[in-house]
């Protein structure tokens, strides 16, 4: 049995900022898997469709790549086992994942950024933020073996049990935007609400 709220323990989450003001979020985790392996997961199509989405583009860096229903954009650095850098959906999008070795564990590192004005100070953390949670999450099960080889990351994702975890996910966010973020208890309450309909509709109500 899956234990999701020690999923969510196991994420660290923080607002990322740039010359003090939030430009996104930073999430990591720490694997027990060593860093090429992770890279691995991350990066080959045949294991990242298993637990995240298809894959297809011109794979390397300096090329593209598009995940099926969702984001595409161009590989901006490539540096395995430690550094991948991308845009996400846009120009002024970009991921950056790094790992970072720990002996046989592995911590990623994940942060999202967008121009400040994006950001929403902070509350754009919303609408991003559970959605890594939950690609985490997913990177985790696979390492760990609990994902059957036919699983669908698609339809697990849009499960109850993983709909509950992002309804944890969110309000774990919006204490991070409390705390961190420089919004208003309005703001914070609307980007909530929009969050809840996009990652929980079905348990939210």
């Amino acid at each position: 049995m899956i234990d999701f709220a020690d999923h969510l323990k196991s994420i660290g989450r923080e607002l990322s900022r740039d010359n003090g003001e939030v430009v996104g979020v930073l999430l990591r985790r720490t694997y027990d898997a060593a860093a090429e392996d992770v890279w691995d997961a991350l990066t080959d199509p045949d294991r990242l469709r298993r637990w995240f989405l298809p894959v297809s583009g011109d794979l390397r860096e300096g090329g593209d790549f598009q995940l099926e229903g969702n984001a595409g954009g161009d590989i901006l650095t490539c540096a395995p086992p430690k550094l991948l850098r991308v845009t996400f959906g846009g120009e002024f999008s970009v991921v950056e994942v790094r790992l970072l070795p720990r002996g046989e564990r592995t911590t990623v590192e994940l942060e999202h950024t967008v121009p400040p004005e994006m950001a929403a100070g902070g509350v754009g953390a919303l609408y991003v933020g559970p959605g890594w949670d939950g690609g985490l999450l997913g990177l985790a099960l696979f390492l760990g073996g609990d994902l059957p080889a036919d699983a669908d990351p698609v339809a697990m994702a849009n499960s109850p049990e993983v709909q509950r975890f992002n309804l944890g996910s969110i309000d774990l966010w919006a204490g991070v935007v409390e705390e961190q973020g420089g919004s208003t208890a309005e703001a914070l309450a609307e980007a909530v609400g929009v969050s809840k309909a996009q990652f929980a509709p079905e348990v939210s109500g």
